[in-house]
């Protein structure tokens, strides 16, 4: 066939590509030729752009009967006007988030304020994907909703949280049906930070737990029975932006075309054949066909110097070296210099994304131009999107539990009279009668690990903070039994001994010692080739503290009617690591994600937090309980540690603020069942104090910062149940 694509981008240099695939002549043309002769009559034109689309190509194919694969001008107001898709989503009843249709600010504002909730601001008609605005707070809103409506009428929209991806469905008129889903990064830095562009990459087929043909039968297909029913067939591409929330797939937004940079990702999975499909559908023969596709595909764009604000242009380009398994797409280019914002993308092939992913960036790396901006972090969220458990990040808590049991009896026959507590607290606990000035003195031991956040340490040149990571972990450990601590001991060990690498651990464990009046007494420093990988390395500790057997806890009876009051972490501390290394292995470490106030890397490597000095008053006032140090199991099963039988905790979440940390792994881990995730890293609470109710407040009072009430106890067989929020 002879194929008439129309625009010049790097979506059409994809649709370009995927039809001279299967052997078919293709030309590219800005705008429809106003006649044609019978060498350069297309049996099909495609159409790119919207902005074509809503100036009425389709209209004028059909003037001169030439199949045209896109909608009509009227049609495409479902992309050229956001108001009028928020209205007919309203009246099909598609899952949607509430809206507002404004032409003035005082008006957009009124609605806003009395709405009462975050909002996105979204121009009403086209903006090159650049007119919407996630704004922050009052003051963002405000200026958001000036800055917007100054260039036309607005639309306001409830702010939904949670990944997006993109559904794009070929339609004939009575059918669609989907290709491969495709999630994109809109954001211009890495961890999706920083000013909204057209797109910085994307990836196919998106790991999202929702079926294609599922999702196309809820947003797509309603609105082809709709414009048919009105006698006004939509023959094209409707693309559905989406957006995956706790409480499912909503409508964010429709485009008339194929998405760029999706595109790139998408079409050359495609096994069929794109120009054959345009045409069936310009006939109404779609039919009850399945479009057939194979593989993974990786896009990353490479931008322009000033994108997306200011482009520069008339840099030179090296396009680099082709290699078998990557396609590049010009875009922003006459061939020899940029000339555009977006200058050009690399798409990676591969049976998996991570080969795919690999692809591309060596591709791309091959490519140079001045001020290129290239995110590095493409398809980072996708690992996330496929984990199901911490077991699927390599390690399995409920093996660590069944071996726990395993050595219990083993461990109690070397136990005598003086250990009261031992396997499953976290800490030995022995009568000690030689701390004279106390009336019957306990001497309480921890030992643990720093684990494999060590990794990440070492990776990054980082290693005082592990230092008091471990210390700190064990003085939590034997607090939550009342104990002050006494001396602690330590063992590196690693591949091959660097005396300054020691020095750097040892002096932050020396420090979070001193803080905590403890004695650093002595410890062991192993080198051991072989058995640890090259530079390597492995902590552990044990700590030693006291406390008088009447200020032991757990103290009191435990009674359904209590209260969890929570005390904030500052961080993972030591657990979740095999997790968090694993969800963030593609997004670099010095990047900064949207809403942090430091990279990844340093929110991370936060030292775990010493609660002695913040907890000490109020052990000491007598009202608390019982403790829970949150750590490696997390809430659901720290919390049993204290609860005698017949009790369970119910704990509310949303009753404290999650951390930007945990709100970002809890945004891309969307796989991974919410108690799950509460189980693997703490969600933003290091400690759990249990009181009586009636206590609640002097115990709050008695802690020096803000916490929360996050739950209670109840009658119950010794579980944690986590209730949603509200």
């Amino acid at each position: 066939m002879r194929v008439l694509v129309i625009g010049a981008g790097g979506r059409e240099a994809a649709i370009a590509w995927a039809c001279r695939n299967h052997g078919h002549h293709v030309d590219l043309a800005v705008d429809l030729p106003a006649e044609f002769d019978e060498h350069t009559r297309p049996d099909v034109v495609i159409v790119g752009p919207e902005a074509a689309l809503v100036a009425g190509v389709a209209d004028r194919c059909a003037e001169q009967h030439i199949p045209c694969f896109g909608p009509t001008a009227s049609l495409a107001k479902l992309e050229s006007s956001k108001g009028f898709t928020r209205m007919l989503a309203g009246r099909l009843g598609l899952p949607s988030p509430a809206y507002h249709l404004a032409s003035s600010a005082d008006e957009a504002l009124t609605w806003w304020r009395e709405f009462g909730k975050p909002v996105v601001v979204k121009l009403d008609g086209l903006a090159a994907g650049k007119g919407v605005i996630v704004p922050h707070g009052d003051q963002e809103t405000e200026a958001a909703i000036h800055e917007l409506v100054a260039q036309g009428p607005i639309v306001l929209e409830e702010l939904l949280t949670g990944p997006e991806c993109s559904l794009m469905a070929l339609c004939d008129g009575n059918v669609a049906r989907p290709l491969p889903l495709a999630q994109d990064h809109k954001r211009i830095a890495d961890g999706d930070a920083g000013a909204n562009t057209g797109g910085m990459g994307a990836y196919a087929p998106a790991p999202i737990p929702y079926d294609p043909d599922e999702l196309t039968a809820t947003f797509i297909q309603p609105v082809l029975d709709y414009l048919m029913a009105e006698g006004a067939p939509y023959v094209g591409v409707l693309y559905a932006g989406l957006m995956l929330t706790a409480d499912g797939p909503m409508l964010l937004e429709y485009n008339c075309r194929f998405g760029d940079p999706e595109a790139q990702a998408v079409l050359p999975l495609l096994t069929d054949d794109l120009a054959e499909l345009a045409l069936a559908c310009c006939r109404g023969e779609l039919g009850d066909r399945h479009i057939a596709s194979a593989g993974a595909a990786c896009t990353v764009v490479a931008a322009s110097a000033g994108y997306p604000a200011a482009p520069l242009t008339g840099a030179a380009i090296d396009f680099g070296d082709e290699t078998p398994d990557a396609l590049l797409f010009r875009a922003g280019t006459d061939g020899a210099a940029v000339t555009g914002g977006r200058v050009l993308a690399v798409t990676g092939l591969g049976d998996t994304l991570a080969d795919a992913r690999a692809h591309a960036y060596r591709r791309m790396s091959t490519v140079q131009f001045d001020g290129m901006q290239v995110r590095r972090d493409i398809g980072w969220r996708a690992i996330g999107a496929q984990l199901t458990s911490y077991a699927a990040a390599g390690v399995d808590i409920d093996e660590g539990s069944r071996a726990v049991e395993q050595m219990k009896a083993a461990v109690e026959r070397t136990h005598g009279s003086a250990v009261l507590r031992g396997v499953g607290s976290f800490g030995g606990v022995f009568s000690g009668a030689v701390i004279k000035a106390m009336d019957e003195p306990l001497l309480v031991a921890s030992t643990d690990g720093v684990g494999t956040k060590v990794e990440l340490a070492a990776r990054l040149g980082k290693y005082r903070g592990v230092g008091a990571d471990i210390v700190n972990h064990c003085i939590d450990d034997v607090l939550v039994q009342g104990a002050r601590p006494l001396f602690f001991l330590d063992y590196i060990a690693s591949s091959k001994l660097d005396a300054d690498q020691v020095a750097e651990v040892v002096t932050g464990m020396a420090e979070a010692c001193e803080a905590a009046g403890c004695a650093l007494l002595g410890g062991e420093t192993a080198e051991m080739p072989g058995v640890y990988a090259p530079g390597a390395f492995d902590i552990a500790g044990t700590l030693v503290g006291a406390v008088d057997r009447a200020n032991l806890l757990p103290r009191g009876q435990l009674l359904a009617g209590d209260v969890l009051v929570g005390v904030a972490s500052n961080g993972p501390h030591t657990n979740g690591y095999s997790l968090l290394r694993k969800l963030f292995e593609w997004l670099p470490m010095d990047a900064t994600p949207a809403g942090f106030d430091c990279t990844l890397g340093e929110a991370l490597l936060k030292s775990h937090r010493n609660y002695l000095p913040v907890l000490d008053t109020a052990i000491t006032g007598g009202a608390v309980k019982a403790l829970a140090h949150i750590t490696g199991g997390g809430l659901p099963e720290n919390l049993p540690r204290v609860l005698p039988g017949g009790i369970d905790a119910h704990v509310r979440l949303g009753s404290w603020p999650v951390p930007p940390l945990f709100r970002l792994v809890r945004d891309v881990a969307v796989g991974m069942p919410t108690r799950e995730l509460y189980r693997t890293v703490n969600m933003g609470i290091g400690m759990v104090v249990v009181c009586a109710a009636a206590d609640v407040a002097a115990v709050q009072a008695q802690i020096p910062e803000e916490t929360w009430v996050i739950g209670e106890l109840v009658a119950g067989t010794g579980v944690v149940q986590l209730l949603p929020a509200g």
